[in-house]
């Protein structure tokens, strides 16, 4: 194997690695979405006693941390290399 093939192989892998692991953060992050910002605001919408104001604050922390794993995730996808 040459040193250029084996350079190539290292880059590949290293950009396989980045992507993998915003995948799996990006997972996260919409599952704390659906779970936890969205799955609440349906279930009060239904509910016949509906308690707006707890959910609501649940729901913004949840549409935040989504956001931010989202955000802080794309920030690696940056240092992909050609």
């Amino acid at each position: 194997m040459s040193e250029a093939d084996s350079e190539a192989r290292d880059t590949l892998v290293a950009n396989e690695r980045i992507k993998f692991t915003a995948t799996y953060a990006n997972g996260l992050a919409v599952a704390i979405f659906a779970v936890g910002g969205f799955a609440p605001f349906i279930s009060t919408a239904l509910s016949d006693r509906p308690h707006f104001a707890p959910v609501l604050i649940a729901m913004v922390v949840c549409w935040i941390m989504s956001g931010a794993i989202h955000w802080a995730v794309r920030r690696p996808l940056r240092n992909l290399r050609p």
